[in-house]
């Protein structure tokens, strides 16, 4: 199990390395081309968001990997669960900051990250969908459905407050 640990490591070093790689790249596209950017800066948006979704399903490979080698061991489930439940627990904490206006409406950094965290979501969901359905021992089941629980509800709850501030901007 060492060895396949180690592959599993080494397989999200190179994911980490390569996503480094690219978002450089992406930024010396801006750095070099400002011009561009000024002109047609929500296609270069758009391109920072599908590069975001490229890099999260680069992640998921090395999670699979992972969840694949260490369903067998209990203990080792049910840490990687708890770390799941960490991670779906920083959704709503994220939306919470990002719905402070000194964080939504400056240049803060915070509210960059809470940004990017709740773009990530639905991939984080799919994460959690699949290392729940691997999931064979009852405290890990249980541990993975909550953090796939706060995770669809920090998403509905968005949902819900887009089509509320729809509404009000409409009426």
């Amino acid at each position: 199990m060492r060895v396949q640990l180690t592959l599993v490591a080494a397989s999200y070093a190179a994911v980490l390395v390569t996503a480094t790689v690219l978002v450089y790249e992406r930024y010396m596209q801006y750095v070099k081309h400002p011009e561009d950017v000024a002109a047609s800066g929500r296609m270069y948006a758009f391109g920072d968001w599908i590069l975001e979704i490229f890099i999260g399903c680069m992640l998921l490979v090395p999670t699979f990997l992972l969840v694949l080698v260490i369903r067998k061991s209990e203990n080792r489930y049910t840490r990687y669960s708890k770390i799941l439940l960490g991670l779906s627990l920083t959704a709503p904490i994220c939306l919470g900051v990002f719905s402070i206006p000194a964080v939504n409406q400056g240049t803060m950094v915070l509210g960059e990250i809470c940004m990017e965290r709740l773009f990530g979501s639905p991939i984080v969901v799919v994460g959690l969908g699949f290392s729940r359905l691997l999931a064979r021992f009852d405290r890990a089941k249980r541990l993975t459905s909550y953090a796939l629980l706060i995770e669809v509800l920090t998403l509905v709850f968005i949902a819900g407050l887009l089509l509320f501030s729809a509404g009000v901007h409409r009426g």
